[in-house]
């Protein structure tokens, strides 16, 4: 038998918390999340793609979860649901709870507000005046936290993050490595052959259960506020830039760039290396392609993509070549339309 984890539920504890049918022993006991092909005893396995459909009959795990319509392909144990992915994540999530992996506050961290007895913060930690934190705030080595911060319940955040004076994070939100909230955005008036910087006096506002990566950047507003809503997923390497407002269950994946002053709607997706420019105005719904350059605003919800396609260097040059000459070619044609027409008058 494999080896258990400390900490296991039966499919039966699991439904009452998730929700879910169970098929089959609702006492059978799981420890563990892994593959179909590589689960075990113990182990709570789930199928999502149809593809893997066939993988169900050598499955060996304790427990599969899956929907209805795959049910009777799997002998064992079963939790029916209509999204087995996300059911997954949150299993997942119950039987690998965060852990601080120390309690109270370090002797080396500097204090400068009162902090509720059920915050965990780790060495070298900075929490300046007038600082607000939840119950059960986690903060870990070499963090700094500017003054008059507020950090809600239960929220965590990883080594050597930076938030500036006056920034507002929600609850359960998790900040990783190295993230900075509240820098200033990139402010700066043109003089002559001078730049002469533009205070940033907003602040950033996070929401509820927003999760944000490992050196991710969210600019400080220039006179509004930046906002990123509740539930928005960064991945690593993103920057939001001043005065931006991301729409409440938006995702960013790594290294998306997001100029000053635009709005996102709810429920918007940029791909990987995403860049968007600034002061624009972004439907909800909007799907923005890996490595696309938006330029204008999008009234109209759906999936867009402005990647050139990869070629051979060769052939990317001679396809360039014909891209720089369309607007002398489209002229050209304009011009023999019209010759066209006039001599359909004149015949």
């Amino acid at each position: 038998m494999a080896e258990t984890n400390e900490l296991s539920f039966t499919l039966a504890e699991i439904a009452a918390q998730l929700g879910g049918d169970v098929l089959g022993d609702a006492q059978t006991r799981i420890a563990r999340v892994a593959s179909l092909a590589a689960a075990g005893d113990g182990d709570i396995a789930f199928l999502s793609n149809p593809k893997l459909r066939s993988q169900l009959a050598t499955c060996r795990a304790s427990a599969v979860i899956l929907r209805g319509d795959a049910a009777a392909d799997f002998p064992g144990a079963r939790i029916v649901t209509a999204n087995p992915y996300a059911y997954y994540a949150r299993v997942a999530t119950l039987l690998n709870p965060y852990q601080a992996g120390f309690n109270g506050i370090h002797a080396s961290a500097v204090l400068e507000s009162a902090v509720p007895a059920s915050t965990s913060i780790g060495p070298h930690v900075s929490v300046g005046k007038g600082v607000t934190l939840g119950e059960g705030v986690v903060i870990n080595a070499g963090c700094v936290i500017g003054d008059g911060v507020s950090i809600g319940d239960g929220s965590v955040l990883y080594p050597r993050v930076t938030v500036y004076d006056g920034c507002q994070i929600g609850q359960r939100c998790i900040i990783h490595a190295g993230a900075v909230i509240g820098a200033d955005g990139f402010g700066f008036a043109p003089d002559g052959q001078e730049w002469v910087k533009i205070p940033q006096i907003g602040r950033v506002l996070i929401g509820n259960d927003v999760e944000i990566g490992a050196n991710t950047t969210v600019d400080r507003g220039a006179l509004d506020d930046t906002i990123v809503e509740d539930g928005c997923k960064l991945d690593n390497l993103v920057h939001i830039g001043h005065n931006c407002v991301i729409g409440r269950n938006s995702v960013m994946a790594g290294c998306a760039g997001i100029a000053g002053s635009t709005v996102f709607g709810e429920h918007c997706i940029v791909g990987g290396a995403g860049m968007v420019s600034g002061h624009l105005n972004i439907a909800a719904g909007t799907t923005i392609s890996g490595g696309s350059t938006l330029m204008k605003s999008i009234a109209k919800p759906g999936v867009y993509t402005s990647v050139f396609p990869i070629d051979t260097h060769e052939e990317w040059l001679r396809n360039a070549s014909h891209l720089r000459r369309l607007s002398k070619l489209a002229d050209r044609i304009s011009e023999l339309e019209k010759i066209l027409k006039q001599k359909d008058i004149e015949g």
